[in-house]
């Protein structure tokens, strides 16, 4: 196995993943961007989770029923924000935010 399965690993990789969830959603210049970067930073958080229930928690399902959470969230909130970003891109015939200057109808 290339990785030894210690906390530290699992935490490094979620680090990573926040970073760059973090950087994605400063750098992308599209809605579309900005939602697949939000959607790292909660995989990040749930590996979080998940890498301290391994290690840490007494209880195995404690740190899956939080994951559970966050996916249900991260659900919900894709198809919140997908549905935001198709009636923003029928109104302005754009998915740059740029080029969004106000959201009154």
């Amino acid at each position: 196995m290339f990785f030894s399965q210690n906390l530290e690993t699992y935490l490094l990789i979620a680090v990573f993943l926040f970073i760059t969830g973090i950087y994605g959603m400063m750098q992308h210049r599209s809605f579309v961007g900005m939602l697949i970067s939000a959607e790292l930073v909660l995989n990040s958080a749930a590996l979080n989770f998940m890498a301290f229930n391994k290690f840490l928690a007494p209880d195995p399902a404690t740190g899956q029923v939080f994951t559970l959470f966050i996916m249900g969230i991260a659900a919900a909130e894709v198809a919140i924000a997908i549905s935001m970003v198709l009636a923003v891109y029928r109104r302005y015939r754009s998915d740059d935010p740029e080029n969004v200057h106000e959201l009154k109808h």
